[in-house]
């Protein structure tokens, strides 16, 4: 069997690399020819995915990349895994996947499936891939082509994250549909989840990330009430986890990153308000998880205060740029935000994160583009008035920043175990 798989990002490399892995011909598709050349040059560009892995799938003939969409026209399933970000209203943009559908329509075979697996809200499946694969390609869903939707679930830098392992979700246009999505993921995926629908397979994705937004941000609540009564919310949180039912930890921070759930949950408010519904659970739970990096800000600003300085003029270090520990993706990342607010404030701002060595551009803070990590030395790190942890990295030596730094704000618990000199370290 051959399929192609469109989009060589977090999701679709890695599930490209497994179908391969299956004995399946995959041919990646992307719209970045630096992604394609490194790819059939054996190379990675995803940090966890090592270039060993890309080297034996393409040299054996299983995994090749290339941008052009003709090819298409030789097999059996499309998966496509391109972005859905908001746009600049914060509303759902679509653009990459009706692009994506135009792209590869005139070349679609009879009969053969199409899968969606970009996040979004439900019914674009069947109301918006759907019209524009029929209109491209002069053929209909269901009758001439298949149609379905499997939500991703990766979490990049995960050891307990095995694509294979991982059950997937999925939904059919008719039943037809569902029956060739569900034959395909079965030559990989060790278990397969049928649902009656695209929309709900779309809305179980959604469901997921929800979840996730609202309890950070009760944690995220929890810990600025907890703070203000001289309760460490970290300690809380190892507390109420030792009950074996009822309760699942989740963990404060400087607020949300990735592309799942700072984005996701909006997609469902924005399709909710068509049919007269008012998600305020999740729009609140929003508000609290985008209001968390001025909280940082501020609790920078009380660290400054006890040093006689104020955060103008100040030299604060920004550790970490990715958005979850030991990853290089940066995508939304709450410390792009951090930047930007203690620069607007008049602070001289640098980072430090050994995965992401220079800042790519963004369309969010383009003003950040080329910049680079600093070196991890004790000159470099005294140099600065505040050390912000804002992604607690395994790699970083913390008895080193303990030992070093003259001020940390830690947002990350990272230093709980770190012996350090009495008020030197402010909890955010």
């Amino acid at each position: 069997m051959k399929i192609a798989v469109v989009g060589l990002g977090y999701v679709g490399l890695p599930l490209s690399l497994e179908f391969a892995r299956s004995c399946v011909s995959v041919l990646g598709i992307d719209v970045d020819p630096t992604k394609v050349e490194l790819l059939n040059n054996r190379q990675s560009y995803i940090k966890h995915i090592l270039p060993s892995t890309v080297a034996e799938l393409v040299k054996s003939g299983k995994f090749s990349a290339s941008t052009d969409f003709s090819l298409i026209k030789e097999v059996e399933a499309v998966i496509i895994c391109v972005p859905t970000p908001l746009n600049k209203n914060r509303e759902p943009d679509l653009s990459f996947i009706s692009q994506t559908g135009r792209s590869i329509a005139p070349h679609l075979a009879k009969g053969a499936l199409v899968v969606l697996e970009s996040t979004t809200y439900p019914g674009t499946t069947e109301e918006e891939l759907r019209v524009v694969l029929e209109q491209e390609s002069r053929m209909k869903a269901g009758v001439d082509f298949h149609l379905a939707f499997s939500p991703e679930r990766e979490d990049p830098a995960n050891e307990l994250s095995n694509l294979k392992q991982i059950p997937k979700v999925v939904g059919g246009y008719t039943p037809t549909c569902l029956d060739r999505a569900v034959a395909l993921y079965s030559k990989t995926i060790d278990k397969v989840v049928p649902v009656s629908s695209c929309r709900v397979a779309e809305a179980a994705k959604l469901l997921e990330n929800v979840f996730r937004s609202v309890n950070i941000a009760l944690v995220n609540e929890l810990k600025l009430v907890y703070g203000a009564m001289g309760i460490d919310i970290w300690e809380v949180i190892e507390a109420a986890k030792t009950k074996p039912f009822g309760f699942m930890p989740f963990y404060p921070g400087p607020g949300l990153g990735g592309h799942c759930i700072p984005i996701d949950p909006f997609y469902l408010t924005w399709k909710a308000r068509e049919y007269g519904q008012h998600t305020r659970f999740i729009e609140l739970a929003g508000e609290i998880n985008t209001r968390m990096p001025e909280h940082v800000v501020h609790r920078v600003a009380d660290a400054l205060n006890a040093q006689r300085k104020a955060i103008k003029g100040s030299k604060i270090l920004i550790l970490g740029l990715a958005y979850k520990p030991n990853v290089d993706d940066e995508r939304e990342s709450p410390s792009y935000v951090l930047m930007k607010l203690l620069t607007e404030r008049g602070a001289e701002v640098a980072y430090y994160d050994p995965y992401v060595p220079v800042i790519k551009p963004t369309r969010e803070h383009p003003q950040f583009a080329g910049r680079k990590s600093i070196e991890w030395n004790r000159a470099t790190i005294e140099n600065f008035d505040v050390v912000l942890i804002a992604t607690n990295h395994s790699s970083v030596n913390y008895h080193e920043l303990g030992a070093w730094a003259r001020c940390i704000v830690d947002t990350r618990n990272a230093m709980a175990s770190v012996p350090v000199a009495p008020g030197k370290v402010w909890k955010a």
